[in-house]
């Protein structure tokens, strides 16, 4: 392999897939900080955009400095400082609490949880949602993915100590299943700051916490300087408060001992251990070392042309511009993700099955949190539990597939569009929020994405392999078996995140496999049947685990998701035949088709504006009628766009149909129906629109191209066309 003079395509995908493993393990898991997931963003695309070189000698040099980079970060690893953490409810069934914190530590905690907190304002513990009735803790010091690899009798062991902001500390407990606390609660799990300038700081942790640290021995001669209130172990295991700001020396006596953080009220406490100048080296020499070895495996693995570096480093750029003007937290925090939301009972059930895993409960681990499936995105669970283990207490692996998105819809704009059209498009589609008004834009992705919930993912990861099945080339994909069964696994593990996106995932995995036997293609076929294959994990989940024979998950019959169930159209003829227009089942279904051809827009409409929604109607109208009309027309169509754009406008009626059952009030539920139609509606205006109407409207469409302004968007696109070619 490492020899050949031309090595075939499924090798250059082997070949990277190794050459980012190995900048994985020079810069080490979990990759939970923002300087390790910059570098780790970085390789990956110098690698992807690169041309591996193949030769024996390059190999085993890169093999060498990952060797040498991770055996000397070894040697030079800072000492780690035991650090743990918790949520504070003080009483419960199993006070571990107060069996387990230092006694002095415990009352003063008490107390103030007892002034911020009044037992006289507490909630009803029968309510929903409140804090009484959900659950405490159930040991001293929460669990943390960071401490999977580098194990405590705390919480994990860390090799700095610097927070002013809860929300950047990883403090995976904030999520957890039994803390999932309702308004009607007096203790709340988080307060957002809407204001514009507050992207870094948009989350405030409302919950009452405590930080406890055990002073290393090396870092006598630094010094802790804190805000709010600590306590300081001293001699006999007592400790003594210290309010207020303030900075005190590490002694020798102090090496050993531990240093508690008081944080009942809200923003009251910030930490920063200051190291001696020996151990500030051995951290300045290890991330030398790490950003040295990730230099050098790049050298020698990677020819690197810098123009094909352009367009990545823009579309990155500008995503994470779009994600840190909205919620900063995403980037590399963890928010408190919001009481009743999918995306804390996804992310509790999902600690809770690490936790499972660690311990070797494998059953646990693929029951799931439910023997039947229920809530609609059962993949996800499992994704974020995998993706604490890689980033730590972290959402980057979440935030890593919305970063591929633009890449994504940048791939099937070019496969389907001429130059420079897919460059301009899915730039407006990163930053121009136009998209509000079709229902589909990258604003939508991050924003439910950094909630947690599972839509984003499954539609991105449709996309992606819509991408794969498709080909990157005008010529399309071709017999081959690799691709089919990449696409057809990326289809099932986007059906297995939401399986909402079944109707377009079976009509456009059929015509493809149908297009694969016309044409006699049988390494594809297999590989599209056998790729798919896994979606029926599900419907075996269910069977083995909950006896019971459901295919996907059991929500789907909730009256808030089936408003329109098969029973509700004859009550609708039974309505109309009487001329009872104000029946219940019309008047559900006319809301229903209302809220479709609106696009499901996410843009909050108030007071008057919001009856100028309505006028998106007629557009919402026009581009599904391009839709049936590319599906259904052929020969309209130049002959290498024609059969896959066709199949994908089914696709899209396909989940343009699902309104006629299931909610179109729920914008994320169609974000993928209208990037379909979007897609095809532009290929459309692109090979018959504009010349129809520069035929129909000739002097207009010339005053247009030769309007100043798009005679310069025609020299900046040339422009950009040249830079990224």
């Amino acid at each position: 392999m490492l020899e050949a003079d031309t090595p075939s395509r499924s090798y250059h995908v082997i070949g990277k897939l190794v050459a980012l493993a190995l900048a994985v393990g020079v810069i080490g898991l979990p990759v939970n900080t923002g300087v390790g997931y910059v570098l780790l963003v970085a390789a990956t695309v110098v690698v992807l955009s690169g041309r591996l070189r193949f030769q024996g000698r390059a190999w085993i040099a890169a093999l060498a400095i990952a060797v040498v980079a991770i055996a000397g970060q070894v040697w030079l690893a800072p000492p780690r400082i035991d650090e743990g953490h918790n949520v504070f409810l003080p009483g419960g069934p199993n006070p571990v609490l107060e069996r387990g914190l230092p006694p002095d530590v415990y009352r003063q905690l008490k107390h103030d949880f007892d002034l911020q907190y009044p037992a006289a304002k507490h909630c009803a513990p029968q309510a929903d949602g409140c804090w009484l009735g959900r659950g405490f803790p159930d040991r001293v010091y929460a669990f943390s993915a960071d401490g999977i690899l580098h194990p405590s009798d705390m919480s994990r062991s860390v090799t700095a100590i610097d927070f002013s902001d809860p929300v950047w500390l990883g403090l995976g407990f904030t999520n957890e299943a039994q803390y999932n606390w309702y308004p009607v609660s007096d203790i709340q799990r988080a307060r957002r700051d809407g204001r514009v300038w507050m992207a870094l700081h948009r989350w405030h942790l409302t919950m009452p916490w405590f930080e406890m640290i055990r002073l290393p021995a090396a870092y006598v001669g630094g010094q802790l300087c804190w805000r709010g209130d600590i306590m300081w172990e001293g001699a006999d295991q007592r400790f003594s408060l210290q309010h207020g700001d303030g900075c005190r020396a590490v002694t020798p006596a102090d090496a050993g001992r531990r240093v508690a953080g008081l944080a009942i009220k809200p923003d009251t406490l910030a930490m920063r251990l200051e190291p001696p100048f020996k151990v500030r080296l051995l951290q300045w020499a290890q991330g030398g070392l790490m950003v040295a070895g990730l230099v050098g495996l790049m050298v020698v693995l990677v020819r690197v042309e810098p123009r094909r570096l352009i367009l990545p480093a823009v579309l990155l750029g500008l995503s994470v511009l779009m994600i840190g003007l909205a919620d900063a937290s995403f980037l590399g925090g963890l928010r408190p993700l919001d009481g009743g939301d999918d995306g804390l009972f996804y992310d509790g059930v999902a600690r809770a099955m690490l936790q499972q895993l660690l311990a070797g409960d494998w059953t646990g681990f693929l029951i799931g949190g439910e023997p039947v499936y229920y809530y609609g995105g059962p993949g996800l669970r499992y994704a974020l539990a995998l993706q604490h283990i890689v980033f730590g207490e972290t959402f980057l692996g979440y935030l890593s597939l919305v970063l591929a998105m633009p890449f994504v819809v940048y791939g099937l704009l070019r496969r389907f569009l001429l130059p420079p059209w897919p460059i301009v498009l899915v730039l407006g589609f990163i930053a121009v929020p136009v998209g509000e008004f079709f229902g589909t834009t990258f604003i939508d992705y991050f924003k439910w994405a950094s909630r947690g919930y599972a839509d984003p993912a499954s539609y991105i990861v449709f996309l992606a392999g819509l991408l794969v099945l498709v080909g990157d080339k005008h010529d399309g994909p071709g017999n081959r078996f690799l691709p089919a069964l990449g696409g057809g696994l990326l289809m099932a593990l986007a059906l297995w995140f939401r399986p909402i996106v079944a109707p377009a995932a079976a009509v456009f995995l059929g015509g493809a496999g149908l297009a694969a036997l016309y044409q006699w293609q049988w390494r594809r076929l297999f590989g599209l049947c056998i790729g798919f294959a896994p979606v029926f994990l599900m419907a075996l989940h269910n069977w083995v685990f909950g006896h019971a024979l459901v295919l996907f998950s059991a929500n789907d019959a909730h009256p808030l998701v089936l408003v329109m169930p098969p029973s509700a159209y004859p009550a609708m003829l039974h309505e109309l035949a009487h001329l009872d227009f104000t029946g219940p089942a019309l008047s559900r279904w006319l809301s229903n088709m209302l809220a479709w051809l609106t696009g499901n827009s996410e843009t909050p409409w108030q007071g008057a504006a919001g009856y100028a929604r309505f006028i998106l109607i007629p557009l919402h109208a026009l581009a599904v009628a391009i839709v049936v009309y590319v599906a259904v027309r052929r020969r309209r169509f130049d002959p290498k766009f024609d059969p896959w754009l066709r199949l994908i406008a089914g696709a899209a009626l396909a989940q343009h149909a699902i309104v006629l059952f299931y909610t179109a009030a729920t914008a994320r539920y169609h974000f993928l129906t209208w990037f379909l139609t979007l897609l095809v509606v532009l290929v459309f205006m692109q090979q018959i629109g504009f010349e129809w109407f520069g035929r129909r409207y000739p002097a207009l469409a010339d005053r247009i191209l030769r309007h100043p302004w798009s005679m310069r968007l025609g020299l900046g696109l040339s422009w950009l066309k040249r830079a990224t070619a």
